[in-house]
């Protein structure tokens, strides 16, 4: 058997929680890492100015107590750069926006629902363009496993 992940074949609706799946970037874009690196603040821009830094870091899962690898940039965007004033405004595309809105909330799943109220979006349009057939920037409807182990 394939370790391929196959798409879900239950269709997502607006209460279906979505969240970045970093493995799908790790697997789909070779300039992950580029893309990572654009949305760092200036003083983290300047911590990693060629975006490739493949440094690890052992964090500590608050619910479980869990020591998990994450990636250095992943979790400084999370951590410090997500939380500037300037990281989201209401001018970001909607893509971009929910991305950055997920990282804001540390890629804890969020409904098109929730999304919309968050970004003053209609929950259909962000409905139809993530659960599309083409994945934008590794934003996905949450499988029942990752349900019951939420992802960083």
């Amino acid at each position: 058997m394939s370790d391929l992940k196959r798409p879900s074949l239950i269709k997502p609706s607006i209460k279906t929680p979505f969240h970045i799946d970093f493995a799908w970037w790790q697997e789909n874009d070779r300039n992950w890492r580029v893309e990572l690196g654009s949305m760092l603040c200036p003083e983290h821009q300047e911590a990693f100015p060629d975006n490739v830094s493949d440094r690890m870091l052992d964090w500590i899962d608050p619910h479980t107590a869990e020591v998990r690898q994450i990636d250095a940039i992943q979790h400084i965007l999370i951590s410090h750069c997500a939380r500037q004033s300037d990281f989201l405004t209401e001018h970001t595309a909607m893509v971009d926006a929910v991305f950055r809105l997920l990282l804001a909330n540390g890629n804890t799943p969020m409904t098109p629902e929730e999304l919309g109220s968050r970004l003053n979006r209609p929950p259909d349009t962000i409905l139809r363009t993530l659960a599309g057939v083409r994945v934008y920037k590794g934003l996905r409807p949450v499988s029942l496993p990752e349900r019951l182990n939420p992802p960083l």
